[in-house]
């Protein structure tokens, strides 16, 4: 198996757990946050489903001074319309990784537009999956306060 191939099953595996643990977000709650300083349920869903568009705009080194995101302005729905919309943008940011040999991961630097931190791709790829994984685990956390029940991920 390739680099590339191991960070695209790291990235499935991560989002098909994301989705069980989404899938279990009632409706009443999809607009339920901790604080007003924190992103309701439904927004934090968004949240990583929107960066993939991002993602790949950064991997790709991209221009982001005219970044518009493609949700802008649409409305917080439900959890299937905000993975049927984002499909596409995650398709494409996988086909993106998909291209990438063991060489371009270990020798393209990648500057992180946030922090200016540098890292080459490889490592930057994996702290993309990080960055969902984080959000899972915030996500529990909600879905705990919400007293709802919380599906397992550990299959």
């Amino acid at each position: 198996m390739t680099q590339s191939e191991l960070i695209l099953l790291n990235f499935t595996e991560i989002r098909r757990r994301s989705i069980k643990l989404w899938s279990g977000l009632p409706e009443e709650y999809y607009t339920w946050k901790p604080d007003e300083g924190a992103m309701s349920a439904l927004e934090m869903i968004r949240h990583v489903l929107e960066a993939d568009y991002g993602w790949k705009m950064i991997i790709n080194k991209e221009s982001l001074a005219n970044y518009e995101t493609p949700w802008k302005n649409k409305p917080l729905t439900s959890l299937t319309d905000e993975l049927e919309f984002a499909e596409p943008y995650r398709n494409a940011f996988l086909e993106c990784v998909k291209q990438f040999s063991d060489r371009d991961l270990n020798e393209t630097e990648i500057i992180h537009p946030g922090n200016g931190k540098r890292n080459n791709l490889g490592k930057y790829l994996l702290r993309i999956g990080y960055h969902e994984s984080v959000h899972a685990g915030q996500f529990i956390s909600y879905l705990r306060v919400m007293n709802a029940d919380r599906p397992n991920i550990w299959d």
